[in-house]
């Protein structure tokens, strides 16, 4: 991993939290039931975000993942305000982050232990790729922040190169010499061009 540093990482994180706040903020309300991932609308994926925000605080407190601790369901996990289930969520999970030795833990994932550099590494990419996602989907702003892609390329190279499946696309051909938002959209299977 590059040499970041636990309080550049929580920087990064609460960053890449920020750019995904404005995309949220900028959907506008007939645009939650619009596709913004095969299979996925709007609403189902800021869900997906929240629920990967509300396991930060009890993973952090060292409980192991477990199915059914929070719910699946998009409306349950939205509620009746979109904006602030997910700012509530965001907000609990950068306190997490935030607390003094939280980057020194390890985190129990459901594929197994994990160091929370690693992790927190890990939800920044998801965020900011995921931000372009709902930039795409909504007719926003899909540039993302250089610092955010340089750190979400990071973890992008770890991954298998064939993808992870069910959470990560196999990678899309694209240039070497391709801008790096680019080369990170097209790791994580997708197309800006």
């Amino acid at each position: 991993m590059a040499d970041f540093s636990p309080v550049e990482l929580l920087e990064l994180f609460q960053r890449a939290q920020n750019q995904f706040t404005d995309r949220v903020d900028a959907v506008a309300p007939d645009q939650w039931d619009d596709e913004s991932l095969p299979g996925w609308t709007v609403a189902d994926l800021v869900a997906h975000l929240v629920s990967e925000a509300l396991w930060v605080p009890p993973l952090l407190a060292g409980e192991p993942y477990a199915e059914g601790r929070f719910p699946e369901d998009t409306a349950d996990l939205l509620g009746t305000d979109p904006f602030t289930g997910w700012e509530t969520a965001a907000d609990a999970a950068l306190s997490a982050f935030a607390e003094d030795d939280a980057l020194v833990r390890t985190v129990h994932l459901s594929r197994g232990p994990t160091p929370a550099t690693q992790y927190i590494l890990e939800m920044t990419a998801d965020l900011t790729v995921h931000a372009w996602d709902l930039a795409r989907a909504t007719g926003g702003d899909t540039e993302l922040d250089g610092e955010l892609v340089t750190a979400a390329l990071v973890f992008a190279e770890q991954l298998p190169e064939d993808g992870v499946p069910g959470l990560f696309d196999p990678p899309l051909d694209v240039s070497s010499a391709a801008p790096p938002q680019t080369r990170l959209l097209a790791r994580f299977g997708r197309k800006d061009y």
